[in-house]
């Protein structure tokens, strides 16, 4: 059985630029191997590579899994979450049976008592506030065929245009940013891209412990022959930093100056392709000008870094025959969020790389199938990339789920999750569904939420598989299957789909998702504008063909992607058509992008306010298929650190838990490697505040605080961090809120993703108690080098 604990990323089998990726099967099983009775193709859903894997089946349990050979994605890898965290399906307080609040308590009730609490509530909801008082709030754990449901019921049945989720948190940069520049979401690129590239440029994106197996593949191209150059952005030294030619350890907050210090070298040394910009762009004279204000010892003060490693790094990228570029959520959640994400697109941009093996942009997801969530219409966009603003795409939508288009027209634009929540506070919505979602953990200024979510006037359905923070506030719980108790497809950051193909059946009286919703549309008498119902679907596959039909001729075309097609298969990424049955592997080769105004997903927004770009003026200067390069001038946070605050927080991800720990504190494995938070700290700032390594300290920000020990490891002077993923539901004392690091998150978003800003608040120390021995060695167990 393979060790992805101590040793996360496996053995290396280096290669050359050119060559295929080594195969390497990674597999835990609890028996033996000749006592699996049967092997059910899926792939991980705990990062969001989406590496292909089996599901090992005996008895009618989930006993282990084993990386595909065969798979596009992983070769056959798999890592610690995906090797282990099979075994959260057998925790013994799963949810079993519904629960109903009475009188202050949630009781077990059955599925007819529960549907019909929350049927009518709906009806009675819908009747005396109309349609937008009822909201939904997703996840990035469903299948398509689960989020597709949940538009249709929302936008075509409900008419609500309140339907977005927890991706909004991790990766509703990406999107837009891909749109800003490209027309449409969907990266540009391949996985395999990172097997021809010369030079790689990461940008806030800490790889080694958010895709571990991606990971893997850079390492073993790093040990090859030909060692691409490395280039990391992060205010932090990770795993990722220490194998770094040129490690950017910038001050939390200042992405757009640097990289437009970096588009400023590349221009000043002619370092662009300019054949490429005059014939396959547009904007590049306005960016010129802006970026000609940011000369690399501007950006060096801003930043607090070297003026030459500046330098160090534009050479590199700048001299790059094949770049591949990624970003994450050190850009994502930080301050100027998606106009620093479009100007990583941009760098590829005027140097021409994009469309060709080893030369292409990744904006990462933050979650497994965050990109379905987008390509659905579940995150506060329209299904198939479909532009709300453009009246042909809400009439062919209309057409589509045959229902009055005013009923999609009258609920948009969309709404973003911090304004669901928000008018929850206000009381303008009164029924919120949340659906594999942990807000009361997962959201800033954790405070508000718990009191937003328990209030009298809103009425709050929770479906989940585990008791979390979230369901403890519930008025109905409804217990789910897990992955591996349910057939569907999902999409990860490559655009390669897999089916995961149901491997068991879920325990007690658990229902999938997708029969949950089904079941709701019937009960809420749901209809097309026939009269006939509108979830006309019996199994997840109707439900795909559905939405893949919908996709037709769109750029996330998957009308060639039928459950048969992708049987057996090691993955396809879209476009999969009746022209490219085996998928599309990099988009924009010929250059031409969806930029054009009758095909474009979105009309695009103003990036330094967010304001929404009107379809007249869009049309005016119809970019017709050339990419659009979009300047943006760095604006300092809005509240910086001061002699009240005056150390800067950060939080992130560990790479042994997802998220808020449902799944993975229920695994013994991962759980056991990172049991308790931590607090890392640089030893200057512990110092002179007589702070020694283990000492349990207090994080106080304007908004709360928290109590960790600390581990002196931090490499920026005035920086703290945190991994956000602790929470309170595996405490002794649940309602003392003094663990989770969002206590300490103010409630602020990017103008145009509508992300919340996770990356730079103001906090200052205070000791508690001295040095535990334990504590110290639990969370050093954290710090790992490759």
């Amino acid at each position: 059985m393979a060790d992805r604990i101590s040793d996360v990323w496996g053995k290396r089998t280096p290669f050359a630029a050119g060559e295929s990726w080594p195969l390497r099967v990674d597999e835990c099983l609890a028996i033996p191997q000749d006592h699996v009775e049967r092997w059910v193709p899926s792939a991980c859903v705990l990062c969001s590579n989406g590496c292909g894997l089996d599901i090992a089946v005996a008895d009618g349990r989930i006993v282990g899994v084993r990386g595909r050979a065969e798979d596009r994605v992983s070769h056959g890898r798999l890592g610690p979450k995906g090797l282990f965290g099979w075994q959260a399906n057998h925790s013994r307080d799963r949810l079993l049976h519904p629960q109903v609040r009475v009188d202050g308590a949630l009781q077990r009730v059955d599925w007819d008592t529960a549907m019909s609490a929350v049927t009518e509530r709906s009806r009675a909801v819908v009747a005396d506030h109309g349609p937008s008082a009822m909201a939904f709030y997703s996840s990035g754990q469903l299948f398509a065929e689960e989020s597709y449901a949940q538009a249709l019921i929302a936008r075509g049945g409900i008419g609500t245009p309140h339907l977005d989720g927890s991706t909004r948190l991790s990766s509703a940069t990406a999107e837009w940013a891909l749109i800003e520049n490209f027309g449409s979401d969907g990266d540009p690129g391949s996985y395999t891209d990172i097997d021809h590239c010369d030079t790689l440029f990461l940008v806030g994106h800490n790889v080694a412990e958010t895709q571990t197996v991606l990971w893997s593949r850079m390492l073993d191209r790093l040990h090859g022959p030909d060692r691409p150059s490395l280039i990391v952005v992060d205010p932090r030294l990770t795993a990722t930093a220490r194998a770094a030619d040129v490690h950017l350890a910038i001050r939390p907050g200042t992405n757009v100056a640097l990289l437009n210090a970096l588009l400023h070298e590349l221009i000043d040394n002619d370092w662009i392709d300019q054949a490429f910009l005059d014939d396959h762009t547009t904007g590049y004279a306005e960016l010129a000008r802006t970026v000609a204000d940011y000369p690399v010892e501007r950006a060096a003060e801003i930043c607090g870094i070297p003026a030459h490693l500046i330098r160090r790094a534009a050479q590199l990228i700048g001299t790059a025959h094949r770049l591949v570029s990624t970003a994450l959520h050190g850009v994502y959640q930080s301050h100027q969020a998606t106009a620093a994400a479009v100007q990583v697109n941009n760098i590829h941009l005027v140097r021409g790389m994009i469309g060709r093996p080893g030369a292409t942009v990744f904006q990462m997801n933050g979650q497994p199938t965050a990109e379905n969530t987008r390509e659905t219409g579940a995150n506060g966009t329209l299904p198939a990339s479909l532009n709300w603003q453009n009246d042909a795409h809400v009439r062919r939508l209309a057409d589509h789920w045959n229902v009055d288009e005013r009923r999609i027209r009258d609920c948009s634009p969309p709404t973003h999750a911090m304004e669901i929540f928000r008018r929850c506070e206000n009381g303008s919505i009164r029924f919120l569904w949340i659906t594999g979602a942990n807000p009361a953990v997962s959201l800033p200024e954790l405070r508000r939420i718990r009191a937003t979510l328990k209030a009298d006037g809103l009425f709050l359905v929770v479906s989940d598989a585990f008791p979390t923070e979230t369901t403890a506030l519930a008025d109905v719980v409804l217990p789910t299957a897990l992955w591996g108790e349910k057939t569907g497809c999902f999409t990860n950051a490559d655009r390669t789909v897999h089916l995961s193909h149901k491997a068991v059946d879920p325990p007690g009286e658990a229902r999938t998702d997708f029969a949950i919703l089904l079941d709701y549309a019937r009960r809420m008498r749901l209809a097309d504008r026939d009269g006939r119902p509108l979830l006309a679907w019996h199994q997840p596959e109707d439900a795909w063909n559905d939405f893949i039909a919908l996709t037709k001729g769109r750029p996330c075309d998957q009308s060639g992607l039928t459950y048969e097609r992708l049987r057996g298969s090691s993955g396809v990424p879209w476009p999969c058509t009746e022209t490219a049955p085996d998928g599309t592997e990099r988009l924009y080769a010929d250059h031409v992008f969806a930029t054009a105004a009758d095909h474009c997903a979105d009309y695009g927004h103003d990036l330094a306010t967010g304001a929404q770009h009107e379809p007249h003026a869009y049309r005016a200067h119809d970019p017709a298929g050339r990419a659009n390069l979009k300047a943006a001038h760095y604006v300092a946070p809005h509240d910086p650190p001061d002699e009240q605050y005056p150390l800067c927080l950060t939080t992130g991800r560990g790479v042994y838990h997802w998220h808020t720990r449902t799944k993975t504190a229920r695994v013994p494995e991962l759980n056991d490697a990172e049991p308790e938070l931590w607090v890392e700290l640089h030893p200057d700032d512990a110092h002179s505040r007589d702070i020694a390594d283990g000492d349990l300290v207090r994080v106080i920000s304007r908004h709360g605080a928290i109590e960790a020990p600390v581990v002196l490891c931090g490499s920026r002077p005035g920086l703290v961090f945190v991994p956000f993923h602790y929470g309170y539901f595996d405490q002794p004392n649940p309602d003392r809120h003094n663990r989770a690091a969002n206590e300490l998150i103010g409630t602020a978003w990017d103008p145009i993703s509508k992300q919340p800003v996770y990356k730079a608040t103001p906090v200052r120390l205070a000791k508690v108690t001295d040095t535990d021995a334990d504590a110290v060695a639990a969370a050093r167990s954290a710090q790992r080098e490759e």
